[in-house]
């Protein structure tokens, strides 16, 4: 039997801002189904990987593929194509404050004319069900709480229907129980819609939760990646360090 092409493929990605070398070479597969979170320190670089999946940042060198397409170097019409497979929750939600709930949800599909009015409606109701928030379409965004603007972000990714979503550090600025809660949603998420996700977090809780596999990323390398039990039971001294937040280690502050 032919092993099934991965949804994401990642080799030899390389990114680098003048002299300051973020990806050195960095090596990730996503399966089908699978949710992988990265983790790794502050200002290290996570987020620039899935600018790069998106095509908001060019690598320097390596191979980013989706379902076996390589997007480093596509044209940029048809990237648009791929990535609209992809949903993105960005770490403050990044919604429109000038719009309600309801037309932040809908705007992708509105702009692409990819529904009838009638049509719109029902999937802006439908996402937003699927994230506990029935009914609140016309509810402003300085309105909502921390947690539930972080649902509205992800109920937008959603509307689309994505294959793949990109989390860039979905539990950052959250209490701990509104944190369990975007956790839960995830799972969720992915059990009901069958989507594969790419997790960027420091938050281990939520990484150890929510992950089938995870890896970590250390002076811009993958530098392990494991189960979560894996994780926990590694005798890997900068991955222990990191995972147990401890202050003493090889990581010093700020690598």
């Amino acid at each position: 039997m032919a092993e099934e092409t991965p949804i994401l493929e990642i080799r030899g990605l390389k990114k680098a801002f003048g002299d300051f070398v973020v990806w050195d070479g960095g090596d990730l597969t996503l399966a089908e189904g699978e949710i992988h979170a990265v983790i790794g320190g502050s200002g290290t670089g996570k987020s620039v990987l899935l600018k790069c999946v998106l095509g908001l940042l060019e690598p320097d060198a390596g191979s980013v593929r989706f379902r076996g397409r390589e997007l480093v170097g596509m044209d940029e019409s048809e990237r648009a194509a791929v990535t609209r497979h992809m949903g993105m929750l960005f770490q403050d939600a990044a919604l429109f404050d000038s719009m309600d709930v309801g037309a932040n949800v809908g705007f992708e599909l509105e702009q692409l004319h990819l529904k009838t009015p009638d049509e719109l409606r029902e999937r802006v109701a439908e996402v937003l069900e699927w994230v506990g928030l029935p009914g609140i379409e016309h509810r402003d965004p300085a309105q909502l709480s921390g947690g539930m603007r972080k649902r509205v972000g992800l109920a937008r990714a959603l509307a689309s229907g994505p294959d793949l979503m990109l989390y860039d550090e979905p539990t950052t600025g959250l209490d701990p129980i509104t944190s369990d809660v975007i956790n839960e949603l995830i799972i969720y998420l992915r059990e009901k819609t069958h989507t594969s996700g790419l997790v960027i977090t420091h938050d281990m809780p939520s990484a150890y939760k929510i992950a089938d596999r995870i890896s970590m990323l250390y002076q811009g390398r993958l530098i392990f990646t494991g189960t979560p039990d894996e994780v926990r039971a590694t005798d890997d001294e900068v991955v222990s360090q990191f995972v147990n937040g401890r202050a003493h280690g090889p990581i010093t502050e700020g690598a």
